[in-house]
């Protein structure tokens, strides 16, 4: 080891006893023994050594100096009498003979304790991100990232792909969430734009001839935040191949992340290929969600003709109902409400219930609505003794929906029912490629208008001659999913001009508003685009996953708060009324105080 030490605060064994030293790093503790006798721990990026001050001249020293400085520490090491297998550096200690003060901390109290840093408040933990960095628990899973990202550029560059990085300054996109806009000083009143995605320039790449490309890019859309959606900025692993079809883009990914989830991740069982294929009316049907958890064994049955002409409110003609049969449940009633509370607050709809008690009678929440139709019920959910049934009524969305979430709550409270262990990877494919809007009661896209539809022009051509609903059109676009967290979306490119302008008909845009909107792109198109596909995961995601982490802030080196507000650095902030004269710039209405 170089620069001002001659080892790490990790290094030091039992064959450097009797060697003298020089150890650099932060002043994490000191516990007073006597009066000239101390232990303090000294750290570094990579580990712990244990100081042993021995001296009135050494005490002194350690004193005046406050818990999380900077320190340099010359001494011997000697064998610990005492040792600490815990510790990589258990077995020894330093004996110092000078000890120097690097950086000082000026401060006698810290906002949090660093090793405990992620039991302090969120803000608190922002405010102060270099300082819960140095907690080592948090460490971890930046490096953790680092080491992914090292893992996959490897990886795609072992499968034949180029990485290239497209423009962070753009035009406006008009799809998708909302563009962080930057405006131009030189061209007044106009605007570049933070790219949501390097979409429309990885495409641009296919019809310049290269054949296969990645990047780990950053994307910036405007966005709320989640528990599993950073606002503002993320990065996903890009990649785009040219005469490609779906199959291609499943068998790269199929290679590439397996390895990567059972070599870095919390639990060492991943998918193997290929992964699960489920189509998506079949996905929203099976487990009420497109992004399912496959680790969870509890499917959907649906139960609505069994409860036609019944009396309950939410089993009225028109509904859905959906039943969830958890075998050898032993909740109680007032777990039960809790759970079903729960699922209201993410639903937004409240689920029902009912028991089969020990006797095979239907007992608890809307039992007494079943009884009259006892039998043919148990006989078709196959209920036994003991058996807790989950029920979503109401309209086929929401019905789903509640049903979905019941689904994935009921799999983590009763025991047997889910797999924690382990990352199940599953393809949703067969997208349909329209919908009726909510707002607008007439026919839009329902995801991304640029994947093929199944059928290509034929059957676009069929649904305009009224041969074929639109609503029962599929696009060739997939999503990958890992244990409930989609991954990723992608899909088969719509690289015909004449099929992109059919498409976009359907939903009453013509070529004009095509050429208007996605001018490169399909003047690009026009001199012989290749047939391409892609697909781009989050990386922030799959880390989050990696690290066993709820929260996608964990693994961001400085993530901004939930309300898009990077409270280090005081981001957003306001600018000078001269930086707003150089870009034509004038603020009007409410602003911050």
């Amino acid at each position: 080891m170089t620069q001002s030490r001659t080892h790490t605060c990790n290094e030091l064994r039992l064959e450097n006893v009797g060697q003298k030293v020089k150890l650099v790093g932060w002043m994490e503790n000191v516990r007073e023994v006597g009066s000239n006798f101390a232990f303090v721990v000294l750290r570094d990026f990579y580990g712990t050594t244990q100081i042993v001050v021995e001296t009135e001249e050494m005490m002194r020293a350690v004193k005046a100096i406050n818990k999380e400085s900077t320190i340099s520490v010359e001494g011997t090491v000697r064998e610990r009498a005492s040792k600490n297998p815990k510790l990589d550096t258990g077995d020894i200690e330093v004996v110092p003979e000078k000890i120097e003060v690097l950086g000082r901390c000026r401060y006698n109290e810290l906002p949090f304790e660093i090793n405990r840093s992620r039991d302090a408040d969120e803000m608190q933990r922002l405010k102060y991100r270099y300082l819960d960095l140095r907690n080592p628990a948090v460490k971890k899973n930046i490096i953790l990232r680092c080491n992914v990202v090292s893992a996959l550029r490897q990886a795609m560059t072992e499968h034949g792909f180029l990485e290239i990085t497209t423009p962070i300054l753009t035009a406006s996109s008009p799809e998708g969430a909302r563009d962080y806009l930057v405006p131009a000083r030189k061209h007044p009143g106009k605007f570049y734009a933070l790219p949501q995605a390097p979409q429309q320039f990885k495409q641009l790449l296919m019809t310049s001839g290269f054949d296969r490309y990645f990047q780990i890019a950053p994307c910036f859309r405007d966005e709320d935040a989640r528990g599993d959606r950073s606002p503002g900025e993320f990065y996903q692993l890009d990649m785009e191949m040219a005469f490609a079809t779906q199959e291609d883009v499943f068998a790269v990914l199929e290679d590439v992340l397996p390895p990567i989830f059972a070599k870095f991740g919390t639990y060492d069982i991943a998918s193997a290929a290929p992964f699960k294929r489920i189509p998506y009316l079949e996905a929203m049907e099976t487990y009420g969600s497109d992004k399912p958890d496959l680790r969870i064994d509890l499917k959907l049955q649906d139960m609505t003709a069994l409860v036609e002409g019944s009396d309950f409110g939410p089993f009225a003609a028109g509904n859905t109902v959906k039943a969830i049969v958890v075998e050898n449940c032993a909740l109680t009633r007032k777990q039960i409400d809790k759970l079903c509370a729960d699922v209201e607050v993410q639903a937004g709809a409240k689920p029902f219930w009912f028991k089969v008690d020990e006797n095979g009678e239907l007992a608890g929440g809307v039992a007494k609505f079943l009884a009259d139709r006892r039998d043919t019920v148990v006989t078709a959910l196959g209920l036994k003794p003991g058996t807790l049934v989950g029920v979503a009524a109401g309209k086929r969305d929401q019905a789903l929906k509640t049903a979905g979430v019941l689904r994935k709550i009921l799999g983590a409270a009763v025991p047997g029912h889910m797999d924690k262990e382990r990352y199940e990877f599953c393809w949703i494919v067969d997208f349909p490629m329209y919908e009726i809007g909510e707002e607008s009661g007439e026919l839009e896209f329902c995801h991304n208008p640029f994947s093929m539809p199944s059928g290509g022009l034929d059957v676009l051509l069929k649904a305009e001659r009224g041969e074929v609903d639109p609503l029962t059109i599929t696009a060739d676009q997939y999503d990958l999913v890992c244990n409930g967290v989609e991954l990723s979306s992608g899909a088969v490119r719509n690289h015909d001009p004449e099929i992109m302008i059919k498409a976009f008909e359907m939903v009453r845009l013509g070529e004009e508003d095509v050429k208007k909107k996605f001018p490169a792109m399909y003047n690009a198109f026009c001199y012989g685009a290749p047939p391409h596909a892609g697909i781009a995961p989050g990386v922030d995601r799959m880390v989050m996953l990696l690290a066993g982490e709820d929260s996608i802030r964990e693994v961001i080196p400085f993530p901004m708060n939930k309300n898009a507000q990077d409270v280090l650095m005081g981001a957003p902030s306001e600018v000078t009324k001269k930086q707003l004269d150089e870009l034509h710039i004038a603020v009007v209405g409410d602003t911050e105080e």
